[in-house]
Formats: C-alpha cells, structure tokens, sequence
C-alpha cells in the first residue's frame, strides 16, 4: 500500500498579510505552503522522503497529479509494453522525483537516494487514487488553516481537474 503525506514547515511561514482568497495561481504554487512531503510503500517500509523545509507542497500535490495523468498517455493503458516516463522537478534545487510506468505498474525514484536503491513500485491505479487522495486531504487541511483559501477560485478549478477516484 502506498501512503502520501507532508508536513508544513515553520522556518518558513506563509507572509501573515497573504489575502488566501485573492492569491494567484502562481503563489499558490510556488510561494506559499512550504514544508516536506513523502512517498512511503507501507508493506516494505521504504519510502522517499524530502527533508528540506522549503518545498511547497500544494505544488508537489499538483504537479504529482499531472505526472500520474502524463504517464498514462499510451492509449493501450496497462496493456502498454513501452515505458511511459515523467518527472517532478523541484525548481528550488536540481533534484527530480521519476515516474516509469510498464504495464499497468510504476516505478519511483529520486536523485536524492543513494545509488544502487531499487525504485518503489506500485500499480498505477494506486498511485492515481493515493495522488488524488492526498492533493484533496492536503486541500481540506490547509482551508481549515487559512481562512479564505477554500473561496479562490484556482482551488476550486484544482480540485475539480483530479476528483478522488
């Protein structure tokens, strides 16, 4: 089983002026929300995890979405021999997590792990449903944090585009 989960930072604070209801698509992103996240497999207790602070993690949540949705593109779907590639880049470093799907199955890694540390694996299927079920969880908290986040209209859109499956 597969477990997505974050932690907010508190070296690095949102600005306490931030107007949630008015911020634009790329505050969201990229300025605010900073913390860590992890991608654990619960049955080998391995996982990848950042430990930087100053990810921002609705961006993660988002861009991981795109990613899961960018690697089923083949339109033969888990009957697909190919590999379907993808990767989420953290632009405040030079670190990249990696998506390879094959048959209905993906692999992740990170340029963090050491050499040598075989991916985690795990169905598609799963990491759709986990993806999704993270960005709405992580959506859920952070509007019962912020007051008028759950108003702005690129929240609204974002949980649109990925429902829960």
């Amino acid at each position: 089983m597969l477990d997505i989960g974050y932690s907010l930072s508190r070296r690095f604070p949102d600005p306490p002026q931030t107007d949630y209801r008015r911020a634009d698509v790329r505050a969201l992103r990229h300025d605010l929300f900073s913390g860590d996240v992890h991608i654990a497999d619960t049955e080998t207790g391995r996982e990848l995890s950042t430990a930087w602070g100053w990810l921002p993690v609705l961006d993660f949540a988002w861009a991981l979405c795109d990613t899961v949705e960018a690697i089923d593109a083949d339109p033969r779907g888990s009957r697909a021999a190919s590999p379907q590639h993808a990767e989420v880049d953290f632009t405040e470093s030079t670190q990249r997590m990696r998506f390879e799907r094959r048959f209905g199955w993906v692999d992740i890694t990170a340029d963090w792990t050491g050499r040598g540390e075989p991916p985690l694996t795990c169905r598609h299927a799963e990491l759709r449903r986990e993806a999704r079920d993270f960005l709405h969880d992580l959506l859920a908290d952070l509007t019962d944090m912020h007051e008028g986040l759950a108003d702005n209209p690129a929240v609204w859109t974002l949980g649109a585009r990925f429902p829960r499956v």
